[in-house]
C-alpha cells in the first residue's frame, strides 16, 4: 500500500497542528509505504511581506520573479521543510528531506511567461522515493523542481503531489487543507465529484483560486487512475485512521457522470 499526503502550508504553521498531523502520518508510515509533499504558501507570503516584496496571484499560483524564487528557496526547502522534518522525528518517523531538484525527482517546464519561473511537472523519476519508502523511510519532498538545464521552478504543491503519485503509482492521494471539503455554490461540503462535477464548479465561478488550483490537480490524478483521491480537512483530529476505515471526511473525487448531471441542473437553475 503507498499513501501520498500533501499538506498545505497553513497547516504547518500551527506546531499544534503539526504534531497532530506528523503524529498521525507516522503511524500510517509504520503500517504502509508513506510520501508527504508540502507546500508553504502562508509562511511565502509572510516572508516576501517582511521584505516588501508583493505576492501576486493567477489563476491560484504564485507568480514568480527572481526575488520570489529566491524566497522560495530559502522558505520552502529550508525553514518549512526542516521544521517538518524535525517534527516527524520527534514522532519517530525517519523523514528524509527532499524536493523535485534531488535525483532528478520531478522534471518541469515553464507553465506561461506571466506567472515566471512557475514549473508544469511533466516527468516524475520515482526511483529514489521508492528506495527510500521501500526501506522504511519518510520521504517529505518540498515543491520545488528543476529542468535538465539546471533551471529552479516553483511548482504548485498539488500538481506536485500528483506528480508524484502518479510515478510512485499510490493507491491513496489525500490532500490535507485547511477548509472542511469542496463547498457547492451553496456553501456546502460536496462528499463527492467527479472529473465533469469539478469543471462543472471551476467553470461558474464557485471555485476559484487555489481550490480551482487543486481541483485541476485532482482530476488529472483521477483521469490517471490514481484509485483513491480526498481533499479533507487537515484540522479534523484522527484524520488518517477514519479515512483508511472508509469515512465520509471531506470531498472524494470519483469517476462516474450522476453527480456531474446533478451539478450541471443545479447551475442550469441558477441561471434562469
Amino acid at each position: 500500500m503507498r499513501v501520498l499526503i500533501k499538506l498545505g502550508g497553513t497547516l504547518l504553521d500551527s506546531r499544534e497542528s503539526r504534531l497532530r498531523l506528523t503524529s498521525e502520518i507516522t503511524a500510517l508510515a509504520n503500517t504502509c509505504e508513506v510520501v508527504v509533499v508540502h507546500g508553504g504558501g502562508k509562511q511565502m507570503t509572510r516572508f516576501l511581506a517582511e521584505r516588501q516584496i508583493e505576492s501576486r496571484f493567477e489563476d491560484g499560483l504564485r507568480v514568480s520573479t527572481p526575488e520570489v524564487m529566491d524566497a522560495v528557496l530559502k522558505v520552502l526547502t529550508g525553514t518549512v521543510n526542516h521544521e517538518l522534518l524535525a517534527t516527524f522525528v520527534a514522532a519517530g518517523a525517519r523523514p528524509v528531506g527532499l524536493s523535485g531538484i534531488d535525483a532528478g525527482l520531478v522534471e518541469c517546464e515553464p507553465m506561461a511567461p506571466a506567472l515566471g519561473a512557475v514549473g508544469r511537472p511533466i516527468r516524475c523519476d520515482a526511483g529514489l522515493i521508492r528506495l527510500l519508502a521501500g526501506q522504511s523511510y519518510l520521504p517529505v519532498v518540498a515543491c520545488v523542481g528543476g529542468d535538465r538545464n539546471g533551471r529552479v521552478y516553483n511548482v504548485n504543491a498539488d500538481q506536485m503531489a500528483v506528480s508524484l503519485a502518479i510515478g510512485w503509482q499510490a493507491n491513496s492521494l489525500y490532500f490535507f487543507t485547511d477548509v472542511d471539503g469542496v463547498k457547492n455554490r451553496e456553501g456546502q461540503v460536496t462528499t463527492s465529484l467527479t472529473a465533469a462535477d469539478c469543471e462543472v464548479l471551476i467553470g461558474d465561478g464557485v471555485a476559484t483560486g487555489g481550490m480551482q488550483a487543486k481541483l485541476n490537480a485532482a482530476v488529472d490524478a483521477l483521469k490517471a487512475g490514481i484509485p483513491e483521491i480526498v481533499i479533507a480537512p487537515g484540522g479534523f483530529d484522527g484524520l488518517l485512521a477514519g479515512l483508511r476505515r472508509g469515512e465520509a471526511i471531506g470531498t472524494r473525487l470519483v469517476g462516474g457522470t450522476v453527480a456531474a448531471q446533478r451539478l450541471r441542473k443545479e447551475a442550469l437553475s441558477k441561471r434562469i
